[in-house]
């Protein structure tokens, strides 16, 4: 009985299975598309760039303790204003209440 040569070493072998599948050619202007993606990516990333490092220093643990503390304080902060102004819109009421005469008396 006659047994096949499954040597891996054989370099016959493997060049005939490399020609059993030849690789496609690529598609027509492919390097200059490859150029355009990259440029494209390029130009749009200064605009996530500024995003990114201001997170990356927001997150930072130094930094986010400031940064939680900077937002409350605008929260407290806007929400006195808001509630200030609440505040002086009742007191107009109250007194236009208070100073009107009822005229079904």
């Amino acid at each position: 009985m006659n047994t096949p040569n499954q040597d891996p070493a054989d370099g016959t072998l493997g060049s005939l299975l490399r020609e059993s599948r030849p690789a496609p050619g690529l598609p027509p202007r492919f390097q200059e598309n490859v150029w355009k993606r990259i440029e494209h990516k390029e130009q749009a990333a200064p605009v996530l760039s500024w995003v990114e490092t201001l997170a990356a220093l927001i997150l930072r643990p130094r930094f986010a303790l400031a940064a939680a503390c900077a937002l409350v304080l605008v929260g407290v902060t806007l929400g006195s204003l808001d509630g200030t102004s609440h505040a002086r819109q009742d007191a107009q009421e109250r007194y236009l209440a208070a100073v009107t005469i009822p005229a079904a008396r």
